[in-house]
């Protein structure tokens, strides 16, 4: 299957961390999601880490509208928020609730130490850098779940416990977030007069983008050892 297509940006940083990003898609956690192999108690141990996440990656999205230059910036960085904390957050407390974990046990749960790593690394990358050193941080996340859910949902997952996570990814809103987000990701760059090769600035975007990626490895791997 062709990688969706999430504006060229995102194309250059996927590219230039091409075997964390193949790790990432394709970790064993995912396949599992895809056939149903995945043990149900690491998918709740990942559910309830990803709760807690979810809770500062909504602040990083949050602190990217206060870095934004435009009104476009701002929208889009505002309607992840939003989609962060009225949508994807709440499939997480429906999920657990069917399994008799209420979000107030979500909200408080304690940070593995993967999860820990990764949050304060994007948080890190907002408090320290500008919005383009955001992007980097965070477009892992947000392209990588989207080109996970399109891809299994390729297959043959009618049967399987996780449809509605991939069904979540897949589906048509989440999508057009990826591609709303990677179309800003490109005006962004333009706007700023930036280059994503042959400067120290592409590198240093690059590497925020590599090590986001490396971070989500840890934290699929965090979940399927749990």
């Amino acid at each position: 299957m062709t990688a969706p297509d999430y504006g060229a940006s995102f194309a250059v940083w996927r590219g230039g961390a091409a075997e964390p990003w193949r790790h990432y898609t394709h970790h064993a956690f995912v396949q599992g999601l895809g056939d149903g192999t995945l043990p149900r108690a690491a998918f709740l141990t990942y559910l309830v880490q990803d709760y807690v996440f979810l809770v500062h990656f909504a602040r990083a999205w949050s602190l990217a509208v206060v870095k934004s230059e435009t009104l476009d910036e701002m929208r889009v960085c505002a309607g992840t928020v939003d989609a962060l904390v009225n949508h994807e957050m709440a499939l997480h407390v429906k999920t657990c609730a069917a399994e008799g974990i209420d979000e107030a046990t979500l909200f408080g749960a304690t940070e593995a130490t993967a999860n820990l790593a990764y949050t304060r690394f994007v948080l890190d990358a907002g408090l320290q850098g500008d919005f383009l050193d955001m992007m980097a941080a965070l477009a892992p996340c947000v392209m990588g779940y989207g080109e996970i859910g399109a891809r299994l949902a390729n297959g043959d997952t009618a049967d399987t416990p996780y449809a509605l996570w991939i069904e979540t990814y897949a589906g048509a809103e989440y999508q057009g977030l990826c591609r709303d987000v990677g179309a800003m990701i490109d005006r962004a760059v333009a706007r700023r007069g930036g280059s994503l090769q042959g400067s120290p600035r592409a590198d240093a975007l690059q590497a925020r983008f590599t090590r986001a990626t490396e971070l989500e490895v840890g934290f699929w791997q965090m979940g399927l050892d749990g």
